[in-house]
């Protein structure tokens, strides 16, 4: 449970009609504060704008509380104005580390960004991408047939992974999820499971007639022939969640629908 006092709130708008209501709302409830002097940072609309916020915040130890005026809301809160500070008080903090992703494209410039979510790769044409796949220095795949394959972390796996047909991780395991988009050859394999301290290497092979770009969350970088993933574990990310329906339950109840 948080353990922070907690009373002086800086809210964000995703800038939709709804949002921007409720952002005027709450702060003529609670006022206005800079984001510098802000004990917690609300964010008010749906997953995306509680992911930018997550990264523009990480490692300033700004705590996000995210507040649902969008469509799918599974890293938010309910829209509740009343009583927020206790929510706030009681509230779960969770911390999340990003993933790493440098990226070399077939002209040899190289790329960083950071991934919270997942780092996805995807043919960029008609054809299926061939790669290959390296996991601490030992290639494992030597050639996989597919639309594309993504590393995701525990934090993102209910997302993009999850409608890939991914496993759902536990936020506090210590893994992170392989997971191939329409495999072709091997046409059964469903992906793997890592240790989060592995790195992983994803090689395009036959680059010019099979083309591919790889996006860390919403950050895209085209024509890679050559990318790593590895999780960067000297920065976080804080999250908090009501206390009667934190990460842990959100995704038990994720695990049971199916």
């Amino acid at each position: 449970m948080n353990q922070r006092s907690i009373q002086r709130l800086h809210f964000v708008s995703s800038g939709t009609p709804e949002a921007d209501s409720a952002k005027a709302e709450l702060e003529a409830m609670y006022g206005a504060t800079t984001a510098d002097e802000a004990d917690v940072i609300v964010a008010l609309g749906g997953d995306g704008m509680m992911l930018q916020c997550l990264h523009q915040y990480m490692n300033t130890d700004k705590p996000l509380y995210g507040m649902n005026c969008g469509s799918v809301g599974f890293l938010m809160n309910d829209y509740r104005p009343q009583g927020l500070l206790d929510r706030l008080n009681q509230a779960q903090e969770t911390r999340i580390h990003p993933l790493n992703v440098e990226a070399t494209d077939k002209d040899g410039e190289t790329f960083t960004a950071r991934a919270l979510n997942e780092a996805s790769f995807l043919r960029q044409r008609h054809q299926a991408a061939k790669l290959r796949i390296t996991v601490d220095g030992k290639v494992r795949m030597d050639e996989l047939i597919c639309d594309g394959i993504m590393v995701a972390t525990p934090a993102g796996s209910t997302a993009y992974n999850l409608s890939a047909h991914g496993p759902i991780l536990p936020i506090g395991s210590s893994l992170l999820a392989l997971t191939p988009i329409s495999p072709f050859r091997p046409r059964r394999w469903r992906g793997a499971l890592l240790p989060n301290h592995v790195k992983v290497q994803i090689e395009v092979l036959e680059a010019d007639k099979r083309p591919v770009s790889t996006s860390a969350d919403h950050v895209e970088f085209r024509n890679v022939v050559k990318v790593l993933v590895y999780e960067d574990t000297s920065s976080e990310s804080l999250i908090l969640f009501d206390h009667d329906h934190g990460w842990d339950e959100r995704i038990l109840a994720e695990m049971f629908k199916y």
